[in-house]
């Protein structure tokens, strides 16, 4: 076995004997980094929870177009129109109803409505027919509502399209929204990140701290820059992965715990679940991805800690 290998080993066998020997600090530094690791973890399930309603939402979001009864019975003037609409980058996807379509759908709407139902089994389909345009992003629907607002195409309509008035209002505040709470989530985590880091960094320093007479001793006897971090790499590594598995844990325990609760309730019928079924989905993404966020935090803040204290005892 090469001196490297023997070295390497030794400094392993201290981290771990370090890790034993300062169990209170071990068990205060992996408390604070199970609450750093669940917030980021948290945060991100969250995000995508956040991103999945939003995208429910949009796919929700359409343009009617109202076509004229002329237009709507010309194959040709008909197509002509959903194919100019399916050029644009911005289109999904464009349906045609009919008005007898519209008609059904305007029966099961207001099927509680007697009145209604009444009034209009007493003339004739009164509805007009309709293109349904979906965007692929709302941000960026105004190209669509300038097309549609042209002198030649707005002959073919036979009212103004559904993003007017009210509705146009409603589109713009949730298209509003998602931009600004998609940024505020990706910005949650970078803070959380950046606070669990320098609070890993100030547990890590205290321990350096506590051990200086001992890091002098083996400095001055000429012990190598990485013989005296390499322990303190190993211990940090240890609390990282530790603190990783306890996290994981903990979030799988509240999910299926809160999961069970809401399957029980009246609020089963809400997509509620679906934070703990993407926790489920990529369970082993999450794991790994915790284990390697544990260890960077703990191996860096070490790494970083003990190279300042070189350096300060270095110019002593």
């Amino acid at each position: 076995m090469n001196h490297w290998l023997i070295t390497q080993i030794r400094i392993i066998k201290t981290g771990a004997q370090n890790f034993v020997r300062n169990l209170t600090l071990a068990i205060a530094a992996i408390a604070v980094m199970v609450i750093t690791l669940t917030i980021i973890l948290f945060s991100v399930i969250a995000n995508q929870t956040f991103s999945n309603t939003i995208q429910q939402i949009t796919d929700k979001i359409d343009i009617s177009v109202y076509l004229k009864d002329d237009v709507a019975a010309d194959d040709t003037q008909r197509m002509k129109l959903i194919n100019d609409l399916r050029a644009f980058e911005n289109v999904r996807e464009v349906n045609f109803v009919s008005k007898d379509d519209a008609l059904e759908a305007y029966k099961e709407a207001n099927k509680t409505n007697p009145d209604l139902l009444a009034a209009i089994s007493q003339t004739d389909n009164p509805l007009p027919a309709s293109l349904q345009v979906k965007p692929v992003d709302p941000n960026r629907i105004d190209e669509i509502k300038t097309y549609l607002e042209k002198p030649e195409i707005q002959a073919l309509q036979s009212e103004e399209t559904s993003y007017s008035g009210d509705r146009k209002e409603a589109i713009d505040k949730i298209s509003q929204a998602t931009s600004f709470l998609q940024r505020a989530g990706v910005v949650g985590i970078i803070i959380f990140t950046v606070v669990s880091i320098m609070i890993i960094f100030n547990t890590i320093r205290m321990a350096i701290f506590n051990r200086r007479d001992e890091l002098q001793i083996m400095r001055l006897l000429g012990a190598s820059t990485w013989f005296i971090r390499g322990p303190f790499v190993v211990e940090t590594v240890m609390y990282g992965v530790i603190s990783a598995m306890i996290s994981v844990v903990i979030c799988n325990t509240l999910f299926v715990v809160s999961s069970s609760a809401f399957e029980a309730s009246s609020l089963g019928v809400l997509d509620i679940n679906y934070a703990a079924r993407y926790f489920k989905d990529n369970y082993w993404v999450i794991l790994t991805a915790q284990l390697a966020i544990g260890i960077l935090i703990g191996a860096a803040s070490s790494a970083i800690a003990t190279r300042r204290y070189l350096k300060f005892k270095t110019s002593k």
